[in-house]
């Protein structure tokens, strides 16, 4: 067994409190890259990345909120230069599917000089039950742009059981893996699979980028949701209407089912019923 530690940079993010889990639960030691940490991690001050990578093995490298905000790729570059300066084998980037900026960042990460594994993520699932749609989907509707395009949304359980894959297994290192779920589904199929799981009327409402981002700006200020509406803008146009297979790859078993998603999530109580 290892003893030096994996960094999990984003520990408290959807995929990468599911990634450090998941590696504590198997005896692996893990540094959790936070700022709160007792070696803090923040994207914002990089003077906190020398000592967060130091004596590290590995590291899973996750940019909060998206690779699409402006000057995440520059400091992506930094970032892999301070790793590899404190002798870290391996990297796993968090990339996310269709967009430009992200595109940039794998490539940053490739010429590092650092051994890599890049993870290629569809839409994640658990933007329903954890994120900014959670209070929509309480409310009874999926206001959603790009009207009926197809998304083979993703289950975040399947991102980190490839992400801890390609940290602990063999055969990983040089690998992208496009994750994404078993089927396209649109958002109006989204919404009826939510409403069958929670015993609640749920209906897609197509909605113009321009309410996209006023939704977004409610709950997250608008320069998230300028990031957030343009990577919408980008990516919901069709150009990620196909399946991946980096699930099958990574884990040799099928992703799960954006249904199995939804009935999981109700009976763990992320949509309480209305008083």
């Amino acid at each position: 067994m290892q003893t030096n530690p994996i960094l999990v940079i984003g520990a408290t993010g959807k995929t990468g409190s599911r990634v450090a889990a998941r590696l504590e639960a198997a005896g692996v030691p893990v540094r959790r890259g936070t700022r709160r940490a007792n070696r803090p991690f923040d994207w914002d001050a990089p003077d906190t990345w020398a000592a967060a990578f130091e004596g590290v093995r590995a590291a899973y490298v996750t940019y909060f909120p998206d690779l699409a905000f402006p000057g995440a790729v520059d400091k992506l570059d930094s970032l892999c230069e301070t790793a590899k300066a404190a002798g870290v084998g391996h990297l796993v980037l968090l990339s996310g599917r269709g967009e430009h900026h992200a595109r940039l960042g794998e490539a940053v990460v490739r010429d590092s000089g650092v051994d890599f594994t890049i993870v290629r993520a569809a839409w994640f699932a658990q933007n329903f039950s954890e994120g900014y749609l959670r209070d929509p989907i309480l409310s009874g509707v999926l206001p959603m742009p790009g009207g009926d395009i197809s998304e083979p949304i993703i289950d975040v359980d399947d991102i980190a059981d490839v992400v801890v894959e390609a940290l602990t297994g063999e055969g990983h290192r040089g690998e992208l893996y496009e994750v994404t779920g078993p089927r396209l589904m649109t958002f109006a199929q989204m919404a009826a699979d939510l409403a069958a799981a929670t015993g609640r009327p749920i209906r897609h409402i197509p909605i113009s980028f321009e309410d996209f981002h006023a939704n977004i700006a409610r709950a997250g200020g608008d320069f998230v949701a300028d990031v957030f509406t343009a990577i919408a803008r980008e990516t919901l146009d069709g150009r990620n209407a196909h399946l991946g297979d980096g699930v099958q790859r990574a884990l040799g078993r099928a992703p799960r089912d954006f249904s199995d998603f939804a009935s999981t999530a109700a009976r763990a109580g992320k949509w309480p019923a209305a008083a």
